[in-house]
């Protein structure tokens, strides 16, 4: 692995949910159950289509904006605390991540969408916490959640990086069109369960680098990224 003060990027940045553990899946499989209860199915799956990486209270506007309806706080409580608790005790570590990242010397920084204690317990499962050298930065931190750079920005502020040397790992839109917008490269893991067949594309037209679906290939792809300068885009 090259050293960091001879390379085009200073820090490796993480999302959590679909990169460290495979989150989405669980979130995704308790909101459309709770959901087809009140509305119907198909409407319900139109909605929701996309929305992966999407903070939970976003995706809940649209389906209030879709059905002209406001869902009750029972509804919202009852539904965290059921996504909460098979997180806690379904969730699986991606295969690979915590050997890769270990296999990699660059600092490294977590940014998410989630809320700070699922991303801690997160990094507890994975036994990731230690690595995470330069901050754990989650939605709550900052005015706007991904897809703004918000969380991205504060992540290289606070490691005194230049955004456009910062590599980050996303598996959504939502979070990949963030880093971009924040001036940073990104890699799209595509290894997660709830990625579906078309999304290597769809990150690719975004602008993501390079699409990958297997954490063992991370190591290798970082430390060829790491002297190879960015990309021109125009615009």
């Amino acid at each position: 692995m090259p050293s960091p003060a001879n390379a085009h990027i200073d820090l490796l940045i993480s999302d959590c949910d679909g990169v460290l553990i495979d989150s989405e899946i669980i979130a995704e499989r308790v909101l459309h159950e709770a959901l087809i209860l009140r509305f119907p199915k198909d409407e319900v799956l139109q909605v929701l289509a996309g929305t992966f990486g999407l903070q939970g209270r976003d995706i809940l506007a649209r389906v209030e904006r879709h059905f002209d309806v406001q869902l009750p706080e029972a509804f919202r409580a009852e539904l965290q605390a059921r996504t909460e608790a098979l997180l806690r005790d379904e969730v699986a570590v991606i295969p690979g991540a915590r050997e890769a990242l270990m296999a990699i010397e660059l600092p490294l920084a977590v940014a998410s969408n989630s809320h700070l204690a699922a991303v801690e317990r997160a990094l507890r499962r994975c036994a990731l916490t230690e690595r995470v050298n330069r901050g754990l930065f989650t939605a709550e931190q900052v005015a706007r959640p991904k897809p703004a750079p918000d969380v991205y920005l504060l992540a290289a502020q606070s490691a005194g990086v230049e955004p456009a040397r910062c590599l980050v790992i996303e598996d959504s839109t939502t979070g990949a069109t963030a880093a971009l917008t924040a001036g940073m490269r990104v890699l799209g893991f595509l290894g997660a369960s709830h990625i579906p067949p078309e999304h290597g594309e769809v990150l690719r037209q975004l602008g993501v680098e390079q699409v990958f679906d297997d954490m063992r290939a991370l190591p290798e792809l970082v430390a060829r990224l790491c002297n190879t300068p960015p990309p021109y885009r125009q615009g």
